[in-house]
């Protein structure tokens, strides 16, 4: 594979970006533009490539995953992680109505691939329009403790009327847990309480979904 030092001056990522744009770019040499430089026996464009490996099909690439190519590092990986959040926000259509689980799903699809259990609270508006998309916590391989606190406070900022929540099962299994369940009900009391619906709790994996509401659950 060609080293950057090889490669001509006027081609290499940030010089072709500054005479040709952005789109020109491989996504290969956008990743070495982000990350600037390799280390010390690492070419930037082997780290680069390494790095288009981990986020093939991610809508934002896992940080654990990254920090563990070589050469990518902490800083690295959140700044890689940062620029693909950015992204992703910028590019979510300003009103993404929700009418059913399905309409959730490609919100949250990168969840999919996590090896740890993410809990996510999506806010919406009195339309139906989503108005907040949040991670609320981040726990192990087969639990994420949720306190009722946490998940609601940027819902009250947001002014929302219903909310959807929504974890994934790094195992694989579609099927709830108790603590899902006992959760799922602590959460809705509380939500009750504030005068905010929750329309639905999703469970996501690689398999599919599932919706707690639809299961008779919620």
């Amino acid at each position: 594979m060609k080293q950057m030092r090889e490669v001509p001056a006027r081609e290499r990522p940030r010089e072709k970006i500054a005479a040709k744009g952005a789109t020109a770019l491989t996504d290969r040499e956008l990743i070495a533009a982000i990350i600037g430089s390799g280390v010390a026996g690492r070419d930037v464009l082997e780290v680069a490539r390494e790095i288009e490996g981990v986020i093939a099909d991610s809508c934002v690439p896992a940080y654990d995953a990254l920090v563990r190519v070589p050469g990518v590092g902490e800083a690295r990986a959140c700044q890689i992680t940062a620029a693909f959040e950015l992204a992703r926000r910028r590019f979510l259509p300003a009103e993404t109505r929700v009418a059913c689980p399905a309409d959730v799903l490609p919100l949250v699809k990168y969840l999919a691939d996590r090896q740890q259990e993410y809990f996510i609270c999506i806010s919406l508006n009195g339309a139906g329009e989503v108005v907040g998309n949040r991670e609320v916590t981040k726990g192990l391989i087969n639990y994420s403790p949720v306190h009722p606190r946490e998940v609601f406070a940027d819902v009250i900022t947001d002014r929302a009327t219903s909310v959807i929540f929504v974890h994934n099962h790094p195992s694989g299994s579609l099927q709830p847990s108790r603590e899902d369940i006992t959760m799922t009900k602590q959460l809705v009391a509380a939500a009750e309480i504030l005068g905010i619906r929750v329309l639905d709790h999703l469970i996501v994996t690689k398999k599919g979904h599932l919706s707690m509401r639809e299961a008779g659950l919620l």
